[in-house]
């Protein structure tokens, strides 16, 4: 058992130097595609939910 879990350590450590790792720049540009696209999607869900609730509003009011 002991071994298996030092050979399991032994391949993750194997596989992260395989991994290519963004720099700088790359990661920078993905952190603000992601805020971006959160952004709009905050704001539709927002607009979605306006429209439903003016919606059950003027449908029950």
């Amino acid at each position: 058992m002991f071994k298996t879990i030092v050979q399991f350590f032994l391949d993750v450590k194997s596989e992260f130097g395989k991994v290519s790792w963004p720099n700088s720049r790359e990661l920078w540009q993905s952190t603000l595609i992601v805020f971006v696209v959160s952004a709009l999607t905050a704001v539709f869900i927002g607009i979605v939910d306006l429209g439903l609730s003016r919606l059950v509003t003027l449908v029950l009011g």
